[in-house]
């Protein structure tokens, strides 16, 4: 079976696919219910915050409707006040007519008192008849005695014995032009009266829920059944803890309102600040939720069938991603099996955890690769012992690392064989540059001929260079990675003594430099590859040759001694090849004369490159024996034009461009652009 058709074959989960499978169902179950619950019990909590406020909203409506009832009863005995003068008080009958015919405002009341400042009762009207002084009940005389006493309006407690006769009594005092208080006028309500508590005030009773009103000293004045009128507050069922704590906090006196939830009932409670009455509605906490549960139900069985089917599909994607696993397991069973086997029938161990079966497989190839790696321990050490007797230095190398190197080529190159072992093959290079050229070689020689056969310099520990004679090939054998072994002859002294010969050949000794016969042939190649020069102005890029003799050198030979005019002709020679090393070139023509060829340079250019190289040898200050000396340097430029059509011819201007400047005052630079060439001068004329 091809690797892209086993890639898509279904492989059977394992004992590890199921389990996870049933661990995330389990884990989405748990997950889901905690958010359900979490949720519901916010939902429900959410709701419950709602029935109770809108239920303490209710109740305080209820109190400012009624305050405003007693405010209009205040109202309703004020226009009767109004209507009573000084001179009715002591004229009985005529304030008896006024009270009955010529105010409506008093039918408003069911009883109406009339009393004068000295407290004698002037009327007593018992529902429009009146009556006698000594059915007023004492309550009654003492809120009248109250007000004139006081002189401020005053609503009583409940005044009667009974339910059917309890009554409010409101008073107002009855003023002179002065504002002395010369009477007292009351008027008394009933507590079922259409101006006090009616019963169609209050809204619509709920399941479990009533009303209550109750004074400030605990006494009922309405409430839902009659027979607990005038009863405590203290005996209401649901207000046996709260009705009198809030009596005790004085809640009643100001306008304030309080809900709680109180041994399963949910408590709203409201002051009326004029009589100083709280209204009060009791509900039942179940009955008030009960719609709640039926949602909440619902929700539950939503939030079942949601869960479930998630936890199907998370069961599902579980286990087609762990279909990687379980096809890596049938294929580790497959190479662990012995040959033949018919990969078509399903082992027994598919039906085991996918790890524990991988983690066998590779236990077997670790052991396996174990013992490949003694084998190979064994056999590289043999190979290194051999490297290490091997007559030339060998190097084998895989991919551009120092594989296995012997003791002689680790010697050759300055190193122990572990200082290199696994290094770079870049370590052996003094630079990027050589490196790469390097590689461009032997990839040239391996497409070409399959094998590498050069001298290569290396750069030692140390950082000196060593020439090597390197020839490689390919290293293809089984049982060993692709690689290259390499052979390596150290040809140092064979370089050293060629570089020698050249060198004595073609640079003066002292300097290094390039000598007259060198100089003469590179400038003749210049000559021969120059191209046409069109202009003549500063700018064209001719080339130009300086012709630089010394001033003053042959004071530090007379006094110095040669060893130090060696030492000056060495140290100018660096000065001038650190100017011209990137635009032109230096040699020594003999004695202190030397010249620089810049081959593509205008004029301009060179004669400011003169005047840095005039400047460079001025600032330098040599000391010999003690004693400093001063030099300078003479400098005639030509520039490279047709007219100078050999070596000599340039050479002969440059020269007497030279004399001119040592003519001019020595230490300056002279420009000679003609060819006119007089004879030379002697070298003491010059000098």
């Amino acid at each position: 079976m091809s690797t892209r058709q086993e890639a898509r074959r279904l492989a059977l989960p394992g004992a590890l696919g199921v389990r996870v499978a049933l661990l995330l169902v389990a884990a989405v179950g748990v997950a889901g219910a905690f958010s359900g619950w979490v949720a519901t019990r916010a939902a429900t909590e959410e709701a419950v915050q709602r029935v109770v406020r809108q239920q303490g909203e209710e109740v305080q409506t209820l109190a400012r409707v009624l305050a405003s009832k007693i405010e209009q009863s205040q109202k309703v005995l004020r226009t009767v006040a109004a209507g009573i003068t000084p001179e009715m008080l002591d004229a009985p009958y005529s304030l008896d007519w006024v009270l009955q015919q010529g105010l409506p405002a008093v039918q408003f009341f069911d009883t109406m008192q009339v009393a004068r400042a000295d407290g004698s009762l002037r009327v007593n009207l018992q529902y429009g008849v009146q009556g006698e002084a000594a059915a007023l009940e004492p309550a009654e005389r003492d809120t009248l005695r109250r007000t004139l006493v006081e002189g401020k309006p005053i609503v009583s407690e409940v005044v009667g014995s009974g339910a059917g006769d309890a009554r409010v009594l409101f008073t107002q005092p009855l003023h002179a032009k002065d504002g002395s208080v010369i009477g007292v006028v009351g008027g008394a309500l009933r507590l079922q009266s259409q101006g006090l508590l009616p019963a169609s005030i209050a809204p619509p009773e709920h399941a479990g829920s009533r009303l209550v009103v109750f004074a400030r000293d605990g006494t009922i004045l309405s409430h839902a059944d009659p027979a607990r009128l005038l009863g405590k507050v203290s005996e209401e069922p649901g207000l046996e803890e709260m009705g009198p704590r809030w009596l005790a906090a004085q809640g009643a006196a100001g306008d304030r309102s309080l809900t709680e939830r109180v041994s399963g009932h949910v408590v709203s409670l409201a002051s009326m600040p004029l009589p100083q009455w709280t209204v009060a509605r009791i509900s039942d906490a179940q009955a008030l939720l009960a719609p709640l549960e039926g949602a909440q139900r619902r929700a539950w069985w939503l939030a079942a069938l949601a869960v479930g089917l998630i936890a199907l599909a998370a069961a599902a994607l579980s286990l087609w991603q762990m279909q990687p696993l379980a096809r890596l397991r049938d294929r580790a069973l497959r190479l662990t099996e012995p040959a033949g086997f018919d990969d078509s029938v399903v082992p027994s161990a598919h039906w085991g955890d996918e790890v524990s079966t991988l983690a066998d497989a590779l236990e077997r190839f670790t052991q396996e690769r174990n013992g490949q790696q003694l084998r190979d321990s064994a056999l590289a050490g043999r190979l290194q012992a051999i490297l290490d007797h091997a007559p030339v230095g060998i190097v084998i190398t895989r991919a551009a690392r120092l594989s296995m190197l012997g003791r002689q080529a680790a010697q050759m190159l300055g190193y122990t064989p572990d200082e290199l072992q696994g290094r770079a093959v870049r370590t052996l290079y003094g630079s990027d540059e050589a490196y790469a050229q390097w590689k461009k070689r032997t990839r040239a020689a391996f497409a070409a001929h399959g094998a590498f056969d050069g001298d290569v310099c290396f750069t030692r520990k140390d950082g000196s260079p060593v020439w090597v004679r390197v020839q490689g090939r390919a290293a293809d054998s089984p049982g060993m990675l692709a690689g290259t072994v390499w052979i390596l002859e150290e040809l140092t002294a064979v370089h050293e003594a060629r570089r020698q010969r050249g060198r004595e050949r073609l640079h003066d000794p002292v300097t290094g430099l390039p000598d007259r016969h060198a100089f003469e042939e590179r400038l003749r190649g210049v000559l021969l590859g120059r191209p046409a020069v069109q202009g003549r102005g500063p700018d064209a890029l001719c080339g130009v040759v300086m012709y630089l003799d010394l001033d003053h050198f042959t004071v530090v030979n007379d006094i110095a001694g040669h060893q130090a005019g060696d030492d000056v002709l060495e140290h100018v020679a660096r000065l001038l090849e650190a100017q011209v090393r990137q635009a032109g070139w230096v040699a020594r023509l003999g004695g202190d004369e030397f010249v620089v060829v810049m081959p593509a340079c205008s004029v301009a250019h060179g004669l400011a490159v003169a005047e840095q190289l005039r400047a460079a040898v001025c600032a330098w200050e040599p000391v010999y024996g003690d004693r400093s000396f001063t030099l300078g340097v003479s400098v005639g430029l030509v520039p490279l034009t047709s007219e100078l059509a050999d070596v000599s011819a340039v050479l002969r201007a440059a020269d007497m461009a030279c004399y001119e400047a040592k003519r001019a005052g020595r230490n300056r630079v002279v420009l000679r652009s003609g060819v006119a060439a007089p004879a030379a001068p002697a070298a003491s004329e010059k000098a």
